[in-house]
């Protein structure tokens, strides 16, 4: 992503998300919470923005011509302007990679919700160590992101012997 967003942090970069909104305004006006959920959906829940941090990325771009804000009853209602429409068609490419990583992000967290549906129910305990071990794995890749080649490799092949071993157990 442009501003190195999402990944690890798990939110967009004001200048990405001010990309992302212009993107989903030119489908058609929207509400802020509108916008929200239109991100939630097409990361599948991975990513939420706040209010704290819409509201003011949609303010801003009303500030500087590119979205226009209409009062809607007692919300107010964002469209895209050409001016907007010009910013966005300039930086088409970063947008749609942006819109793309999303939708990725979703299908990932489809797979793992569907790879875990039904757990809880059988066995609420296994199902929170099960959590508590994926998230312990992810902050640990995390902190490898600036590795070196060798240690790439040692740890590509632990998770080959992890996956091996729990492949192992399910035959």
């Amino acid at each position: 992503m442009g501003g190195g967003g999402m990944p690890g942090g798990r939110k967009l970069s004001s200048g990405d998300l001010q990309l992302v909104l212009l993107a989903l305004l030119e489908a058609q006006p929207a509400h802020g919470y509108e916008l929200i959920r239109a991100i939630e959906e097409r990361s599948g829940g991975f990513y939420v923005p706040s209010p704290g941090v819409i509201y003011p990325a949609l303010t801003y771009l009303a500030e500087i011509g590119q979205a226009a804000m209409a009062l809607d009853g007692q919300r107010k209602l964002y469209s895209l302007t050409e001016p907007g429409r010009q910013h966005l068609a300039a930086h088409r490419a970063a947008a749609d990679a942006m819109l793309d990583a999303l939708g990725r992000f979703g299908r990932r967290m489809d797979h793992v919700r569907e790879a875990f549906a039904g757990l809880d129910a059988l066995d609420p305990q296994a199902a929170d160590d099960l959590h508590q071990a994926r998230h312990g794995l992810r902050h640990a890749l995390l902190r490898t992101r600036d590795c070196s080649p060798d240690e790439a490799r040692r740890i590509a092949a632990i998770l080959d012997r992890a996956t091996a071993e729990i492949l192992q157990t399910r035959s």
